[in-house]
C-alpha cells in the first residue's frame, strides 16, 4: 500500500518509506516481528507496537538498520478509512513478480485509491493518476466494476465528462450517489472543477474526523498516559 504500491504501478516517482497492511491476528503478527527482527528493525516514535493499537487503525513505524536496508522506515497498518478489511483487500490484490521470481502482492488500483483519500493535499494528484491509470489500460476492454470505479473515483473533469459521454447509462444510474455526475453531462466545466475541489474538501474533512480521536490518542501515548 502507500507510495512504494504507486511508484509499482507508475503513479509515482520514488516513496522514501514502505507502508505495508497487515493481516491482524496472533500468529500473523508474530511473523511480522520475526520479519522486523530480520530486518533488525526498532519502533520510531509512537504509538506502541500491539494488536491492540493497530485494531483501533494506528499505524506503527520503524526503522531498518541490517545492512542494505540501513534508514529504511517502515509503516505498518491493519485498518484504513473507508477501506474494506484485510481479507477483502488480499482477494483483490495485484501481484508482479521480477526477474529473481520475487513476489510483490499491492493493492488494487480501486483500494489504493481508497487509502489514498487523506487531508494530504500530496495524495490527490496520486489519485487523479491511479485512475487514469486504472482507465488507460482497461478502457479498451471496459467490465462494469471498471466503469463504476472509473464514474466513482475519476478526478478531472475532463475524464468525467468523456466517461460520462461514453457510458450514459451508467452515469445517469450513479447520479445520486455521486451527483456531481449531473454536471459532468450537462454543466459548464467550470461548475464541474469547483465540484470536485469541493468533493475533495468534504473528504479531506471526513479524514479529519476520523483521524482526531486517533490523534488524541497519540497525544495520551506521548505523555504516558496509556
Amino acid at each position: 500500500m502507500g507510495g512504494q504500491a504507486c511508484v509499482f504501478y507508475g503513479a509515482a516517482q520514488v516513496s522514501k518509506d514502505v507502508d505495508f497492511v497487515v493481516l491482524a491476528d496472533d500468529q500473523n503478527i508474530q511473523r511480522l516481528l520475526e520479519a522486523l527482527g530480520q530486518l533488525h528493525a526498532v519502533r520510531i516514535a509512537i504509538p506502541p507496537f500491539g494488536r491492540d493499537v493497530l485494531d483501533r487503525g494506528h499505524a506503527v513505524h520503524f526503522r531498518c538498520s541490517e545492512g542494505g536496508t540501513e534508514g529504511l522506515r517502515i509503516d505498518v497498518m491493519t485498518r484504513m478509512r473507508g477501506v474494506d478489511d484485510f481479507p477483502q483487500l488480499w482477494s483483490r490484490r495485484v501481484t508482479l513478480a521480477d526477474d529473481a521470481g520475487n513476489e510483490y502482492h499491492l493493492l488494487s488500483i480501486p483500494d489504493l485509491v481508497h487509502a489514498k483519500k487523506t487531508q494530504r493535499a500530496k495524495d490527490w494528484p496520486v489519485i487523479e493518476l491511479l485512475v487514469t491509470i486504472h482507465y488507460r489500460e482497461n478502457a479498451g476492454a471496459p467490465r462494469a466494476e471498471s466503469i463504476d470505479f472509473w464514474l466513482r473515483e475519476a478526478r478531472t473533469a475532463e475524464l468525467l465528462v468523456q466517461l460520462c459521454n461514453r457510458f450514459p447509462a451508467e452515469a445517469a444510474a450513479m447520479q445520486q450517489q455521486r451527483p456531481l455526475l449531473r454536471t459532468a453531462v450537462d454543466g459548464p466545466m467550470d461548475s464541474l472543477r469547483a465540484a470536485l475541489d469541493e468533493e475533495r474538501r468534504n473528504e479531506q474533512a471526513k479524514d479529519r474526523e476520523y483521524w482526531e480521536p486517533l490523534r488524541r490518542e497519540l497525544e495520551c501515548f506521548r505523555l504516558g498516559k496509556q
